[in-house]
């Protein structure tokens, strides 16, 4: 994306991030699910936070 660290107008640097976001390639599709690569646990305490 474009480097807008020199712009101080908060419209303006919008401006110049979505004139490069439209102009950059898209992104590939996704090769496997999001959370793949989580620790995974096989069982905790109920009422325990999971991760």
């Amino acid at each position: 994306m474009a480097n807008t660290k020199a712009i101080t107008d908060k419209d303006e640097r919008k401006k110049v991030k979505r004139a490069a976001r439209k102009k950059a390639a898209p992104k590939a599709p996704r090769t496997g699910a999001r959370g793949e690569n989580k620790a995974k646990i096989k069982k905790a305490a109920r009422g325990q936070s999971k991760r």
